[in-house]
């Protein structure tokens, strides 16, 4: 009786696992399949969605049409065209829908959400302009209004809009002033708005950036920590870091060049601005206006330094104790025992951080972070709950295009994956690109297509399920597809960053009160100068693989260098008597 019991619990195993193996290879061979009997046509969502991009400059619209490009040709069935368009889009609803059934997709939504939210509570509350109008009130000279602008726009770094709308017309009263040029600060905005967000660990990018690095892993069957991936790039966003670099460097020294320097020189003489500024103020008035401070407000500092030191704080606490919980949870006695008998160990810190659920965390940390601001402002009557509560609310509706962005483009990943566009793609480039060159070629690549769209977002949600399953195939190690992941993130923010129709840049010029043409005339040059450096001294060295202690180092050696001898000096005085010699 036992034998036979143990032959059919053998069986029954066997039965299972040949089933789970079944299922997975029905899974991969799909991609497999479709990649052998489309070919080159599996191309077509992602060319789809970059060509409309391009041609209508709207990424949601793109996005969609890309998803259902890949639809019609899973539903093309004969020459059925029509059955085909209508099952496409039926298609889309599905990939839609499953994108938020996911657990962790859902988290990321709501954790973006809820940061929105958090942060609309601080701008209402006074908060953000308390601190502006404080290091503001520091500035002494040219060179100190500059590092205090930057400083500024550090410490506003949970959202770019925040950072363009919120420190520009603070600081223009004080860099007019000190006779700065309205196009270096708006410069200066622009450099610490897109760049410093995209690198915080906590904001309103960060839920788009780990959602794609989740989706994409996720999509090579690799399992993985998302968030620990996104911080393990944080080092290797060159373009991000050595910009800000750049601003220090160029202020310190009082160099420019370029149209920069002439606009410096102009301002230095007394007019800071050659454009009429009346319409721009009527258009920052506008849009500023959202960002102000309730009617009566006291502007206090602590109304921002409690609520975002609670989303930061609370945030460690929260991924601590999910991954604490995981790791319990789990079947690793090694790692239980560490955390039973050294919980606060930096390895079990690590381990703890490593296995954290980070959507969860982030939107358990954003959501008290909400309560506590809601709480802040009653007991200081600045609003009431119900007030407080609509404040959150409409901070939400802000970032609701970010989350369509993201269903948008966790669909087309799927799309994809079920197409095996990146396994064609493996299959026509792995033996031909040198893996030294991929991650420059794919920050190029993220530059142009966010040049041309206006949008990071965008080119994020395009490029990253391509990338990851390409370089994974050149070459599996963690690191190095850790470098390329870094160039999507880094390329779409520089891209952004020069193109004359992105919001960001539009918003900066409107803070600074430049005209925005003048703007991208002279700041294109300086954002061209560090995307140089960061492709010749900072991935293609990554590419090859070495040491990012070494790579940085040199990076910003050369930056300085280049400064030095292309720049040449804004201080009048200095200017003055080289001209009576």
């Amino acid at each position: 009786m036992k034998k036979r019991n143990a032959k059919l619990i053998f069986m029954t195993m066997f039965l299972i696992i040949m089933s789970s193996v079944s299922v997975f290879a029905a899974e991969v061979d799909t991609a497999v399949v479709n990649a052998d009997k489309f070919g080159i046509l599996t191309l077509l969502p992602p060319v789809v969605a970059i060509i409309l991009a391009f041609a209508t400059k709207n990424v949601i619209l793109s996005l969609v049409l890309g998803v259902m490009s890949g639809g019609f040709l899973l539903n093309l069935n004969g020459v059925n065209i029509l059955s085909a368009l209508f099952n496409s889009f039926l298609d889309l609803v599905n990939r839609a829908v499953n994108s938020l059934a996911d657990p962790w997709n859902a988290g990321i939504i709501l954790q973006v959400l809820a940061i929105g939210g958090v942060i609309n509570l601080v701008a209402k509350m006074g908060g953000a302009k308390a601190i502006a109008e404080a290091l503001a009130k520091k500035a002494k000279n040219a060179r100190s209004a500059q590092l205090i602008t930057w400083a500024a726009g550090l410490l506003v770094f949970f959202d770019d809009y925040a950072n363009s709308l919120i420190i520009g017309p603070m600081m223009r009263p004080v860099t007019d002033k000190m006779k700065i040029s309205r196009e270096r600060l708006a410069f200066v905005i622009d450099a610490t708005a897109a760049p410093v967000a995209g690198l915080a660990i906590i904001s309103t990018w960060i839920g788009l950036e780990v959602g794609l690095i989740g989706d994409g892993f996720n999509s090579i069957g690799v399992n993985t920590n998302a968030f620990s991936v996104f911080l393990n790039t944080i080092p290797y966003r060159f373009y991000n870091i050595l910009i800000l670099g750049f601003i220090v460097l160029t202020s310190v020294l009082l160099k420019e060049f370029g149209p920069m320097r002439e606009a410096e020189l102009r301002a230095r003489r007394g007019n800071v601005n050659l454009t009429s500024s009346k319409e721009i103020d009527e258009k920052i008035s506008n849009e500023h206006s959202d960002l102000e401070p309730l009617p009566g407000v006291k502007l206090n500092i602590w109304n921002a330094i409690i609520p975002i030191g609670i989303l930061i704080v609370g945030s460690l606490f929260a991924f601590y104790y999910s991954g604490y919980t995981t790791i319990l949870g789990g079947d690793d006695a090694t790692l239980i025992e560490l955390l039973k008998n050294s919980p606060l160990s930096f390895v079990s810190i690590r381990e703890a951080f490593s296995n954290a659920d980070a959507s969860v965390a982030l939107f358990q940390s954003a959501l008290f972070a909400g309560i506590v601001a809601i709480v802040m402002g009653t007991s200081k009557k600045i609003f009431n709950i119900s007030q407080g509560l609509e404040i959150w609310v409409d901070g939400m509706k802000t970032l609701v295009i970010t989350c369509v962005i993201l269903i948008c483009a966790w669909s087309l990943s799927s799309v994809i994956k079920e197409l095996g566009t990146a396994r064609y793609l493996i299959q026509l480039l792995s033996g031909s690109i040198p893996a030294f060159l991929l991650p420059s070629i794919i920050f190029v690549l993220g530059g142009i297509m966010s040049f041309a769209t206006g949008t990071s977002y965008g080119t994020m949600g395009i490029l990253m399920p391509l990338t990851i399953p390409l370089a994974h195939s050149i070459n599996p190690e963690m690191s190095y597809i850790i470098v390329c992941i870094s160039a999507v993130l880094t390329g779409s923010i520089f891209g952004d960053h020069c193109s004359p129709i992105s919001d960001t840049t539009i918003l900066s010029s409107m803070g600074a009160g430049c005209n925005h043409i003048d703007h991208v005339r002279t700041q294109m040059p300086y954002s061209l100068f560090v995307a140089s450096i960061a492709i010749l001294f900072g991935y293609i060295p990554a590419g090859f693989g070495l040491n990012i202690y070494l790579i940085l180092p040199v990076a910003f050696l050369v930056m300085f260098i280049g400064i030095q001898i292309l720049g040449k000096s804004v201080d009048i005085d200095e200017n003055e008597e080289c001209l009576t010699a």
